[in-house]
């Protein structure tokens, strides 16, 4: 067990606690500037937040330990499903309360955008990776 957690499961669980801290705080700065000092969906939106953050952090770890030879071909068959699968969660989400106008917008550009981060950081931590061991040898 203990192989498995630090093998593949210790950086994921950091990276869905971090983004999930950032997006809260971000949101919340948001709000604030906007003068909302409340979240005017509660604690549906945090389980949302969650959701997709948890996503996100499936596609981070399949970014990183599926083994593609073209980091932009995995990157792409990788976004596609995981994309539906948001799409697939907001539309069971409005199933059960009423969406904005904008949520399939509003949610293809903040999951897209916290895939482009992650692929972003995959990529450049294989790059130092290649270049440590390249020197080693």
């Amino acid at each position: 067990m203990k192989e498995l957690w630090n093998r593949y499961l210790k950086v994921p669980v950091f990276v869905f606690c971090a983004l999930y801290t950032l997006a809260t705080i971000v949101n919340s700065i948001i709000y604030l500037v906007q003068g909302v000092k409340e979240d005017p969906s509660g604690n549906w939106h945090e389980l949302d937040r969650a959701v997709l953050v948890f996503i996100v952090t499936i596609a981070f770890a399949l970014i990183r330990y599926v083994k593609i030879k073209s980091f932009w071909l995995k990157v792409l068959i990788i976004y596609v499903p995981t994309m539906l699968l948001v799409f697939l969660y907001v539309f069971l989400r409005g199933l059960t309360a009423e969406l904005a106008k904008s949520a399939y917008r509003d949610v293809f550009i903040n999951y897209t955008a916290g895939f482009i981060l992650v692929s972003v950081v995959v990529f450049v931590v294989s790059i130092i990776r290649k270049k440590k061991n390249t020197s080693k040898t």
